[in-house]
């Protein structure tokens, strides 16, 4: 897929929108000194084009009863199509696993997992994960401190 070229304008909309989505037109208009009018068709061009994918608040996961957040590397046994699209299907039905890749390497796929405790997650890792579909190796990497998490991606 080829990156969409954007300007100055876009960048600082984007921006805008990534350190808060509840800003109203109008505020969004006046923080990157634009109009309205204007404002509002390129947010809805961003929308269309698949730059916006979609608008929501980031949440502090302690203060939700996630204590524990952990990586987990996993290698699957088989690497056929229909075996990582079932280890895929699997994985997106698990609350638990806030993001998962498919990486390069030693390992086939990359899970982020939060939990409530050790205890919750030492359950979770050893009766479901252990439980998917073709899982040849897991190793767990628990986080000690979030240093820079995710906040948004960078703008030219």
């Amino acid at each position: 897929m080829e990156p969409l070229i954007l300007d100055a304008q876009d960048c600082r909309l984007l921006q805008q929108l990534q350190q808060d989505s509840t800003l109203t037109n109008q505020q969004l208009a006046e923080r990157v000194g634009m109009s309205a009018s204007p404002c509002w068709r390129r947010i809805r061009a961003l929308e269309e084009q698949g730059v916006i994918q979609g608008y929501g608040a980031r949440l502090d996961r302690r203060r939700l009863g996630w204590g524990v957040l952990a990586f987990i590397r996993i290698k699957i046994d088989s690497h056929s199509d229909d075996e990582a699209r079932a280890f895929e299907d699997a994985i997106r039905t698990l609350d638990p696993v806030i993001a998962c890749y498919s990486i390069a390497g030693d390992a086939d796929f990359l899970l982020q997992v939060v939990a409530e405790s050790l205890d919750t997650y030492t359950d979770f890792a050893m009766t479901v994960v252990r439980r998917l579909p073709r899982i040849k190796e897991m190793q767990t990497t628990f986080v000690l401190k979030e240093i820079k998490p995710l906040q948004g991606v960078p703008l030219p």
